[in-house]
């Protein structure tokens, strides 16, 4: 059957907040929870709500990306109305060679959108980190004749500064509103429904709109200018409100915490009973072993992917595949990426590691105390950090880094570039 909805997927962007996490990947593609990607959660969502024809918008090293992405076979999306289009930006006429904004990515492919013909547009962000049905949202849209519903969730005031937010009446209680006013990262917010970009557009009301940002614009994004001008022209524009889980995790501290929320007795990513699925065979999970617990080590609140090998004390951490912890070596409040080595002896405290490190035995990087008292130290992939030397709370280390510019202890805050 032909699809009524078509979904589009922001996920080209590189977020400087993550710095080396994005150094060879978007934030899409970003490891999370031990096993995941960023992006597997929308596309988990659009599996769950039966929305099948979907594009995704990348240009910013993508290749991490659509080697993940595949065929779409990890979220059942192959089939004749049904399948995941790869969608960089293009040189032609009228048309940059670069995405210029989140408008303009969907409008560089409205001719993906036309072809197509839906009912309704769906325009997700691909670096959210949540369980959503968008179908209630959708016969939400519908059932109110709207313009525009975009999802919205109620953020604490005093953060309401970094999101787009709405004031939404109670027309419809708890289930949503008509919103009244929206305002772009505003200095001082008087309301808080924070956007979660997470839009649904009347087809012709999308062109529309996007042609004029087009035409008449200085910049390309829907939180800046096109919701902007909907409400400045009075169109019918409404919010869903949504009240479970969302990770923002545009810094490093909020993706840290993100992935801490995958623990605990009552985690808050439960991605054990959500609505979930990764491509398994992206760099070979589905192959790797068992985990292996040594005699001697001892694991406490973790996910242990497979794949990984412990001896030492890990506790309140997440380990991807193929991370191995050696004897004495004691890995608290950290995540650790694909193949990471933590050697004999040392010592993590809130790390975040990328692919391919390896912690030389006796190494101590953060400190010893509770994490809320710590910024987390960043280690890009590639690094080897020799036996013995110290690195402070809050360090970043670029990927790949020469010997020589780990030659020394690095105090709290440094970066090694």
């Amino acid at each position: 059957m032909k699809p009524k909805t078509v979904a589009l997927i922001l996920a080209g962007g590189r977020v400087d907040e993550l710095n080396v996490l994005t150094y060879y990947r978007p934030k899409s593609a970003v490891p999370f929870g031990g096993v995941a990607r960023v992006i597997d959660f929308p596309l988990s969502n659009l599996m769950q709500s039966g929305i099948e024809r979907v594009a995704i918008l990348s240009q910013y090293r993508s290749y991490s990306l659509i080697n993940h992405i595949g065929i779409g076979a990890a979220w059942d999306m192959v089939g004749r109305h049904r399948g995941i289009s790869i969608l960089p930006p293009f040189t032609g006429f009228g048309h940059s060679d670069w995405y210029r904004g989140s408008a303009d990515a969907i409008y560089q492919n409205l001719d993906f959108i036309r072809y197509h013909d839906p009912e309704t547009v769906l325009v997700l962000s691909g670096d959210h980190i949540y369980s959503m049905d968008y179908r209630p949202l959708i016969d939400y849209h519908q059932a109110k004749g709207a313009d525009l519903t975009m999802a919205c969730l109620e953020v604490p005031r005093e953060q309401a500064h970094r999101f787009g937010v709405a004031e939404i009446d109670d027309e419809d209680g708890s289930l949503g509103g008509r919103v009244l006013r929206y305002l772009e990262k505003p200095a001082r917010p008087r309301f808080a429904w924070a956007s979660l970009t997470v839009y649904c557009f009347k087809p012709e009301v999308l062109y529309q709109q996007l042609e004029v940002n087009a035409r008449e614009d200085d910049s390309y994004e829907f939180g800046r200018n096109v919701l902007p001008r909907m409400m400045f022209e009075r169109r019918r524009v409404y919010g869903y409100k949504f009240r479970g889980y969302w990770g923002y995790a545009r810094t490093i501290e909020e993706y840290w915490q993100a992935n801490m929320d995958c623990l605990g007795a009552s985690p808050r990513v439960e991605l054990a009973s959500w609505p979930f699925r990764t491509n398994l065979e992206h760099g070979g999970v589905r192959d790797c072993q068992p985990a292996k617990i040594g005699s001697h080590a001892l694991v406490k609140d973790s996910v242990i992917a497979n794949g990984s090998v412990v001896d030492g004390q890990v506790e309140h951490s997440v380990l991807f595949p193929g991370v191995r912890v050696g004897k004495g070596a004691v890995v608290r409040d950290s995540i650790l990426f694909y193949n990471t080595v933590v050697e004999p002896g040392a010592r993590l405290d809130k790390v975040i590691t990328d692919v391919e490190v390896r912690i030389g035995a006796e190494v101590q990087v953060g400190e010893p105390v509770p994490p809320a008292e710590q910024e987390a130290t960043v280690v890009g992939s590639g690094n080897l950090i020799p036996a013995g030397r110290r690195i402070g709370a809050g360090c970043t280390l670029y990927p790949n880094l020469a010997p020589e510019k780990l030659a020394r202890d690095l105090g709290p805050g440094e970066v090694a570039r």
